[in-house]
Formats: structure tokens, sequence, C-alpha cells
């Protein structure tokens, strides 16, 4: 129930206002790609182990994951898979890019690296990057470009261990170069289908898919999703996909809003007049100013959303 109902609010306020999300301004996204851009990632959530046996994740620990498609042009959900932690993240990679369109571009970790499921996306024409795994055995088929700055190498392969080159018989594009990561230049390659990005945007594109690791952030810290209610499983799912309905309720009230603040600082304010007489509305639009006072108001209206009929 839980699920059903986060999936129809999302549904009916997209609906309702078309331009939801498409303010959000995420600053490691590539502007230059006018492609939808998915990030999928997963993110663990730590049980206790001796009152949850559902979830056993190792011998003394419990785990629940959150396996999510995220759009990062709207940072809003598109698909999402709560579960055990017990299974790898590659099995859950065809689920998440099951809805995926021609020309779209799926982004993810090498966690989510199943060439069958690789293959697949191919031939449906989407567009996918993620990092090569360390191990992944390879033959240089010809160089695609010349290093330049940053990019160390830019070549075309064919897989080589039999299983793989079964699975993925075509030929991949593998990237080398540096890439700063918290002041640091650390070398990672890249693995891609796409022949005709230049190879600086191929690392940009992976560099943006800390977005999703944005978003868990927000789900787990700022809406603090640690501590739960109940040991079942139908009570911690309950509690995760409130706790995403939450998050898309906050921001379309920043969206009617035009709240140009994080969402962390825009929960904060909600919180605060959430049970009180003050408008949020005008609360929100006197924020940072010392001009002014907000509104009162005599009913609470701002407990209900615009668009939904009550009965």
């Amino acid at each position: 129930m839980a699920q059903a109902l986060f999936w129809d609010v999302l549904s009916h306020i997209e609906n309702k206002h078309p331009n939801f999300g498409r303010n959000h301004k995420y600053s490691g996204l590539p502007r230059r790609f006018k492609r939808t851009i998915y990030a999928i990632d997963s993110t663990t959530i730590q049980l206790v182990a001796n009152c949850i046996d559902w979830a056993k994740h190792r011998r003394r620990k419990a785990a629940a994951k959150c396996h999510m498609q995220l759009n990062l042009q709207t940072f809003l959900p598109q698909f999402a898979v709560i579960k055990e932690a017990s299974t790898h993240d590659s099995t859950e990679a065809y689920r998440l890019c099951l809805n995926l369109k021609s020309g779209e571009i799926a982004v993810f970790d090498k966690a989510y690296v199943d060439f069958t499921h690789l293959a697949d996306l191919d031939r449906r024409g989407v567009f996918w990057v993620t990092r090569a795994k360390d191990n992944m055995q390879y033959r240089i088929i010809k160089q695609y470009t010349k290093p330049k700055g940053d990019v160390l190498s830019d070549v075309l392969i064919e897989l080589e261990t039999p299983k793989s080159y079964k699975a993925y018989p075509q030929r991949l594009r593998l990237v080398t170069a540096y890439v700063e990561i918290n002041g640091v230049k650390k070398i990672m390659s890249f693995i891609t289908n796409n022949t005709d990005w230049a190879p600086s945007s191929i690392c940009d594109l992976y560099k943006c898919r800390w977005g999703v690791e944005v978003f868990f952030k927000q789900i787990k810290q700022t809406l603090q999703l640690g501590d739960f209610l109940g040991h079942s499983r139908n009570a911690i799912l309950w509690q995760v996909w409130m706790a995403m309905l939450a998050y898309v309720l906050i921001r379309f009230i920043g969206h009617l809003g035009q709240w140009k603040g994080t969402f962390s600082r825009l929960f904060t304010l909600l919180r605060g007049v959430l049970f009180s007489r003050l408008d949020a509305f005008s609360v929100m639009l006197l924020c940072g100013t010392a001009r002014g006072s907000p509104r009162m108001i005599g009913s609470p209206q701002q407990a209900y959303l615009p668009g939904f009929e009550l009965s």
C-alpha cells in the first residue's frame, strides 16, 4: 500500500505540474547533454540483526537495500526496489533499467555490471556509462582518440573471457583518465557503448552519478531514516516508502513556493511552521530577508496540497 501510494502521488503531481523538478540545479550535471540521464545505485539501510531475521545480511548484521533509478534532470525517483541486502546489485540491474527508452543514458557503478544486461541495453538503443572492473580481461582493437589533458587513453576493446565475450560480443569503448575526487586526482577506467562522445564527456557523465548519493543523503540524514518503529518486513518497507513520499511532498511544496535554497533548509523551515498559524509559503518567500512578517492563517489550509480533492 505504501509503495502504491508513493507512485500514485508522484504520478498525480507530475501530471498536474509537468515542470515539477525541472528547476532543480544539480551542479554536477553536464549541461551539454540534452538527453535524459538516469543514475542507478543502491544504499544499504542498517538494521538490528537480533530482531530482524528476514534481512540477515551477515552473521551478526541485518540490512535492507534500496536500489534506485534517479532522474538527474529532476532529481526524482523513476523506479525503486526495496528489499533485503543479501542479493548482489547486478541481480537487480535488469529490473532497474527495464523502463529506459532508446536514446536515454544510464550511469551506474561497476557493482551493476552484467554483460548480458549491458548487451540488452545496447540492443534497445540505451547508452550507458560505468566503471571497468579491475579484473576485466580484454584486448585492444584500436586507439579511438589520442590522449589529451587528463585523458590517458581512449581505445576500442573486445572482451577476452569466453563467457563475457559470449554475453557481449560487440566492441566496447574504454576510457582511462585522471578524475578529481575530494581534491585529489585518481586514475579511473570507464566503459561505454557510445562512440560519439568526447572522452571528457564520458568522464563527466560518470562523475554526475554522485547525484544519487546526494539523494540518498537527503533521505537518510535529512529525513532521519535510521530509527525504525517496527522490525517486521512490512514495517521497514512502509517507513522507507513513507520517507520517499515525504521527500517528494517537500520538493513539491518547494516547487509551489519557488524555493531557491537547499532541501535540508526547506525541511527545517517546514518543520518549524507545520503546526503553527504561520503561512508556510509566505515564510518561504521571507526566508533570508529582514523585511516584513509572515502572513497568519485562520484555517489549516496548508495541511492540504492543491490539486488533491478532499472527501
